[in-house]
């Protein structure tokens, strides 16, 4: 993919003595590994175990850094400031920062560049000062392009308080450790773990025609899924795989013809059509 500039995304910064202490409490993944040059995915979740927020998570500019969509950014601080109490941090946006994909050469080096942790096809990631940047990168459509031909969901995919972590697949995506200890969500997203109740999946559904976001995946044994995200004709669908396996004949959204298929990082990718 050649680098282009993620301008769909925004940095918020978490400042101060107790910053690591603080976000390795909340979020599903260890902050253990994190060191310059490694990044980490991970997710805060409700107490229920749905996600409410995904980002990427790295060392730089004396903070830790979030990575995470803008649309998003504002109603993150506030659920961060709501958990800091009287923690030694400070959290704020980094706005003279931005978020790059696919950066080598000289621009990577001046920016924080790291492989980025979800997917090795997905490129290296990188935050950088926008001063600093090449100023004619493409912005973020050819990304999300790519995303979608991998079957990687991110931000709105998910919708706020909807999905569990298991379900989106952020286990496959490397977002959590089961060994860290405690976090917010932790008890019911591991007891879906270990009890193997984690019955659904999202995985991409492609068709010739433009396709609805809430729409029904529909097959002709009835229902399997629905469609939490759509990008015209491509869309990720929450799916129930017992009923995937046993479903018969066509399967339609809203009477399009539409193809289900695994992304290979979730599963030996295969197609149902």
């Amino acid at each position: 993919m050649e680098p282009v500039h993620l301008s769909d995304r925004a940095v918020i910064a978490l400042e101060g003595p107790e910053a690591r202490a603080f976000l390795q409490g909340l979020v599903t993944n260890d902050l253990g590994p994190l060191a310059p040059g490694i990044g980490l995915y991970a997710a805060l979740l409700a107490p229920q175990g749905k996600i409410l927020f995904d980002f990427l998570v790295v060392e730089g500019d004396g903070a830790l850094l979030l990575d995470c969509q803008a649309a998003s950014a504002e109603a993150l601080m506030k659920k961060l400031k709501l958990y800091r109490l009287r923690a030694k941090i400070e959290i704020a946006p980094r706005l003279q920062l931005a978020v790059y994909a696919g950066l080598t050469g000289r621009p990577a080096e001046r920016a924080i560049t790291y492989p980025d942790p979800r997917l090795a096809a997905l490129g290296p990631r990188s935050i950088g000062a926008a001063a600093e940047m090449p100023a004619d990168l493409p912005g973020p459509a050819l990304y999300h392009a790519a995303r979608l031909r991998l079957g990687v969901p991110e931000g709105s995919d998910f919708g706020s308080d909807k999905i569990f972590a298991l379900d989106a697949g952020l286990d496959e995506l490397h977002a959590i450790d089961f060994g860290k200890g405690c976090y917010i969500g932790q008890e019911l997203t591991a007891r879906m773990k270990h009890r193997g109740t984690a019955r659904k999946r999202l995985l991409t559904v492609s068709a010739n025609n433009a396709l609805p976001a809430g729409g029904e995946v529909m097959s002709e044994s009835g229902p399997i899924g629905e469609l939490v995200a759509a990008y015209g004709a491509t869309a990720f669908a929450l799916v129930r795989l017992d009923r995937l396996e046993a479903a018969r004949g066509k399967i339609t959204v809203e009477n399009i013809p539409v193809a289900l298929t695994r992304p290979a990082w979730l599963d030996q990718s295969s197609q149902v059509t």
